[in-house]
């Protein structure tokens, strides 16, 4: 950075948040130009004043700031480069976040005294770089007060719910958000919990009809919709079925499937997860890198728009270069054009466009070479997505055969593409792989190849995954695309969630956290008061509200809940035990951790001492493991999963040999050769 000091006199100085983004730009720009960033933000509200809130509750809840310790020799160089500098451009992000950014280095570098302007660009691209030099604006001051209220109300609540929780029960933390989409996986993990499966049977017929295996459905009896719920009333209407079976009806009917909107936040991290298992917190990491800037062959480019935006509204530009490419490369009827989609969702913000390519010319095959694979995967999920979504529909016809025997239907169903339109480039997760039919004729009678019954029980809730639950935190407005990776990352740090077959699902510490907030908290923990709290803060950027009366409502609100929690919540941790500490003699406490619980020293954090856990015993069955035909086969008790508390055997010599059996017969009948 010293280089750049001398390098700047009498120039323009680029102040941006992440370095890699600021290599990308400084490219586009000419010598009389110095790009550099900041790293984030360079300030944060101090632990001081009423409960550490670092705000002045009695002076309007005005935040007050201390430099990030971290930042300050970061903080010290820009200030060198802004004291040689003629002009200087702050380029944080375009949204909230970076405009507060640039607001807080405005204030630490004492730009009041030197020329300067905002720039913001959606994507990081030469042309978008440029454009925004010829149209800088001041700082928005409404959208760095609704971060700083976003930021105050968060401190508040995670301050005063954590302390409280910490104390009470020994859970890590609380949040305005994450508190509440953890009730929304508790809540569905005990409609699971309650869910009763009831019994019903499907009866299918297979036949087989030039050289294709086809299976159709009964579903209904003298043109009444059939349920069976028990094998009995299954295997009377097999002994009614003949041997004819009878082509009744033939049912083709068209039907338009059209592209879905090009990506916004949600819905790449649902597709991502959908198509590429990529989890929340990968997905972005790898959008970020694509957004700020890949080397590619003679150029650092960044390949996609801001990855954080709720909008799927795109740029004239964008839809006049992606015509071009469809009817070039698919001809004229495969171009739909840009048809703004109706949304009933009142919290799409429309600051930026939808997620796409920054530039067409660069084909996912065409830079694969200078991708990771996890960087091309995205990239082309992400090109290919766009790019459908202004092709034309799909024109599928949906077939449907009925099948009489003795008044019993039987329905066999396939499709064919009559026009495969933009399902030539991409197809949605939720796509189903249906074969079409052969041709048949009415009156026509098909000759069986089996008769069959399936016993099923209907299926409970489906627990959230981390797509879906994203997708429903911007169904209900909970959260923001800068917020929702996390969020859910938050929850399984602090182990109130984990993975499960790929499922959110909320441990025994999550369950009791929420249920301590639901109990205490229900009037500010919830879906409706969380979302209204979303829309005030659009208010606030908006111009459209005070941000003080604000947080000074909800301030006055909540102050008397955590109060009450205080004096009636149950302390379970930590649980005082009879036992002193061997190095300084105060009390040992159980207490609950990362991993459990475990027993302390009460003086922490003056006495670190931690109790050793007993080691496990173990019963010896005297049985040689017949695998590895080393170790000893062992009583262990499963700890963890569906099976936690149940006896099972395994070798001693875990984890070199993973032998396990479920019984003593189990190993009896081992074959030993295999």
């Amino acid at each position: 950075m010293r280089k750049g000091i001398d390098k700047i006199m009498g120039t323009k100085l680029v102040i941006m948040e992440s370095p890699a983004k600021s290599k990308t730009v400084e490219k586009y720009l000419g010598n009389e130009f110095v790009v550099t960033s900041c790293k984030g933000h360079i300030r944060d509200l101090t632990t001081r004043g009423y409960g550490g809130f670092g705000v002045d509750i009695e002076n309007n809840f005005q935040p007050m700031y201390k430099l990030l310790q971290d930042k300050l020799p970061v903080i010290r160089e820009l200030k060198s480069l802004v004291k040689k500098a003629d002009y200087v451009y702050l380029a944080t992000d375009p949204d909230r976040e970076g405009e507060a950014i640039s607001w807080h280095l405005y204030e630490v570098l004492g730009l009041s005294q030197k020329p300067f302007e905002r720039i913001v660009f959606n994507e990081v691209t030469k042309g978008a770089v440029l454009k925004s030099l010829e149209n800088g604006r001041e700082i928005d001051i409404n959208l760095v007060h609704s971060q700083e209220s976003r930021r105050i109300l968060d401190r508040i609540i995670g301050f005063s719910l954590s302390k409280l929780l910490q104390r009470k029960i020994g859970s890590k933390s609380a949040g305005r958000v994450q508190s509440v989409v953890l009730k929304l996986i508790v809540d569905r993990e005990r409609e699971i919990q309650k869910f009763v499966p009831e019994e019903y049977w499907d009866i299918f017929l297979d036949f087989t009809k030039k050289n294709r295996k086809i299976r159709a459905k009964l579903v209904s009896y003298k043109d009444e919709k059939i349920k069976l719920t028990n094998e009995a009333e299954t295997n009377e209407v097999l002994t009614n079925l003949s041997d004819r079976f009878i082509v009744k009806e033939i049912n083709n009917k068209d039907r338009v499937k059209s592209p879905k909107p090009p990506f916004t936040t949600s819905s790449l991290l649902q597709e991502s997860y959908s198509k590429l298992g990529f989890n929340a917190k990968k997905t972005m990491m790898v959008a970020q890198t694509l957004y700020e800037g890949v080397e590619l062959a003679s150029e650092r480019v960044g390949l996609i728009t801001y990855m954080r935006t709720d909008s799927v509204r795109l740029s004239n530009e964008f839809i006049n270069s992606a015509k071009d490419k469809i009817i070039s490369t698919y001809g004229d009827n495969y171009y739909k054009g840009y048809v703004q989609a109706s949304s009933k969702d009142k919290n799409v913000q429309d600051a930026h466009e939808a997620i796409r390519p920054s530039k067409l010319d660069y084909t996912p095959e065409s830079i694969k070479k200078y991708l990771t694979n996890d960087e091309f995967k995205l990239y082309n999920l992400i090109y290919t997505k766009a790019l459908a979504s202004l092709m034309s529909p799909a024109i599928i016809e949906d077939e449907k055969i009925k099948i009489d025997n003795n008044g019993y239907i039987f329905e066999a169903t396939g499709e064919r593409i009559k026009f495969d339109g933009y399902l030539c480039i991409y197809h949605d997760p939720d796509d189903e792989d249906t074969k079409n039919l052969p041709e048949m004729e009415i009156g026509e009678e098909l000759t069986k190849t089996n008769i069959s019954s399936e016993q099923k029980f209907t299926n409970p809730p489906t627990r959230y995954s981390e797509g879906r639950i994203i997708n429903k935190m911007k169904e209900l407005g909970i959260g923001r695309p800068s917020t929702y990776a996390q969020t859910v990352e938050t929850l399984k740090n602090r182990l109130y969630v984990k993975i499960q077959s790929k499922a959110l699902v909320p441990t025994e510490q999550g369950m009791l956290t929420s249920d301590r907030l639901n109990e205490y908290f229900n009037t500010i923990i919830n879906v409706k008061y969380t979302a209204s709290m979303e829309d005030d803060l659009d208010k606030i950027a908006e111009g459209n509200m005070d941000w003080h009366n604000e947080i000074r409502k909800f301030y006055d609100d909540f102050m008397p809940l955590v109060k009450n929690a205080d004096e009636k919540m149950e302390k379970i941790y930590p649980v005082l035990l009879e036992e002193t500490c061997p190095e300084c003699g105060k009390p040992l406490v159980k207490r609950n951790g990362r991993f459990g619980e475990f027993i302390a020293c009460s003086g922490y954090p003056n006495c670190h001492f931690i109790k050793k856990k007993e080691p496990e015993v173990v019963k010896d069955t005297g049985i040689i493991c017949p695998l590895c035909h080393e170790g000893h086969i062992v009583e262990r008790i499963s700890k963890k999963g569906r099976s936690k508390g149940k006896l099972f055997y395994a070798c001693d010599r875990y984890p070199n040999c993973k032998t396990t059996y479920s019984s003593l017969d189990e190993i009896n009948n081992t074959d030993t050769d295999k």
